[in-house]
């Protein structure tokens, strides 16, 4: 791979209130979270867990279970993980992680309810199947997660994707199960830098589909070194044979310190190109998954229209917190996001993960690294992730929560929005929506929702 974008790392520090009708570049920046890890600094003095959830809502959490560890590093990955496990690792990783969790749940108040669980990484399926069956205990016994009673996601990747491990998982309740696939095209998955085959590719989902996981997800990226409109379609017929309930299509962004992140760049007409070729292949995967028969919940994530339920609807991830656990996994209060240490070298990853296994108890009660969500941040945060969703923002759940309308808070923004066709005409009286191009453009449009301060702060974060 020759192109490359700017990093997801990094956030635009011009002026946002840009001439809407200037050009805008569609991928500037996956916003899954906000804000960003790089966005984070080590909070001093380190705050107890305890005074960071005195107070909060807990009738409804969200419990996210971290494991930093793949087979082999996809090269586009700037996830948190190392490559491979050397002898004794994934114990003491599990270990500490125990330790983790009782510090955690202690923090929590006795009426602390977990609604939705979820394991990622990684690759948790990296882990043996005894190990998963020690993680899901670390989940239920010593988080108080009931996960046969709340919906739990679970990643794989198609080599680790197991029967023995499946069949762990699909026992205690696994109610969704994500299967990194990328493509379908043995070609593409070498230009990604991931190795594997279409035919192991195959025998996994059919493992999975025989475990019963009720909800299979898959999996695949566009703008890939060589992909074609002709090859992009094959991959989308070829998951679309195994009628998964969920399919995700992510655009490829080349960031710094991965893979292909070290194999050069290009100017500026190449990124363009890359840009246009991007967004045809979204369309076209967009489009193809509409007609047969699935809904956009978000520009990435399609759902088949007859797919079962797996429940947790009493979760909102604006305005529940979430508590997660091991070195990757993020935590949110109302007030203070919190992390560990963020890296993508896999240097600086293995050194983080070898601190997390020596780490006692004790100094698990604490938080460490984080962002404090003060000012507009809380409605920020807030707007852009009810912004980003199909169905859109509710103004009147905004006015009820902080007091304002939406529209006055954000009036610049949405002005721009507008002013580009980003937004739905004529919006319902009761929702906020993106227009199909807004959601095509969710990559810029969720940048311009940062802050000043989280821009700045993204812009100034030095990788490692």
């Amino acid at each position: 791979m020759s192109i490359t974008t700017r990093s997801s790392t990094t956030a635009r520090t011009d002026d946002t209130a840009t001439d809407a009708a200037a050009p805008v570049r569609p991928y500037q920046s996956y916003v899954y979270a906000y804000p960003h890890k790089t966005a984070y600094r080590p909070l001093r003095p380190r705050p107890a867990l305890g005074e960071l959830w005195a107070g909060e809502d807990q009738r409804a959490l969200s419990l996210y279970l971290h494991i930093p560890f793949c087979e082999v590093r996809c090269g586009f990955c700037n996830l948190f993980t190392r490559i491979g496990a050397p002898d004794g690792l994934t114990t003491a990783y599990l270990d500490a992680l125990e330790r983790q969790a009782g510090a955690v749940r202690a923090a929590l108040d006795g009426g602390a309810r977990f609604a939705t669980a979820a394991f990622g990484g990684g690759t948790p399926t990296f882990l043996t199947a005894a190990e998963l069956t020690r993680l899901c205990d670390i989940a239920e016994l010593r988080m108080g997660a009931d996960l046969r009673a709340v919906p739990l996601s679970v990643e794989a990747s198609p080599a680790t994707a197991t029967a023995d491990r499946l069949a762990v998982l699909a026992e205690r309740g696994a109610t969704r199960l994500s299967l990194g696939v990328q493509s379908f095209v043995d070609a593409e998955a070498r230009a990604a830098v991931r190795p594997q085959r279409r035919a192991d590719v195959e025998a996994a989902l059919g493992r999975v589909r025989a475990a019963g996981i009720p909800v299979l997800n898959i999996d695949l990226i566009y703008g890939i070194d060589g992909q074609t409109a002709s090859s992009w379609r094959q991959s989308l017929d070829a998951a679309l044979a195994w009628r998964p309930e969920e399919l995700y299509l992510y655009p490829l962004y080349v960031r710094p310190l991965t893979g292909l992140g070290r194999q050069g760049t290009a100017g500026p007409a190449a990124d363009a190109r890359w840009d246009e070729q991007r967004l045809r292949l979204y369309r076209q995967g967009r489009d193809h998954l509409l007609g047969q028969g699935y809904e956009q919940v978000s520009m990435r994530m399609f759902r088949r229209a007859d797919a079962p339920g797996t429940g947790g609807d009493d979760y909102a991830c604006q305005t529940d917190g979430m508590v997660g656990l091991g070195c990757g996994a993020r935590s949110y209060t109302s007030s203070v996001h919190y992390s560990f240490d963020y890296a993508v070298d896999m240097r600086q990853i293995r050194a983080i993960v070898d601190d997390y296994v020596a780490r006692p108890a004790e100094e698990f009660a604490r938080a460490e690294v984080g962002h404090r969500m003060s000012g507009d941040e809380p409605r920020r945060r807030h707007l852009l992730q009810s912004l980003l969703q199909a169905e859109g923002a509710s103004p009147a759940e905004y006015r009820a929560r902080f007091g304002t309308d939406a529209t006055a808070d954000f009036a610049a923004e949405l002005a721009r929005f507008a002013a580009r066709g980003w937004l739905d005409e004529p919006a319902a009286p009761d929702r906020l929506r993106l227009s199909p191009e807004g959601l095509a453009h969710s990559d810029a449009l969720g940048p311009e929702l940062f802050s000043p301060a989280v821009r700045a702060a993204m812009a100034d974060y030095d990788l490692k």
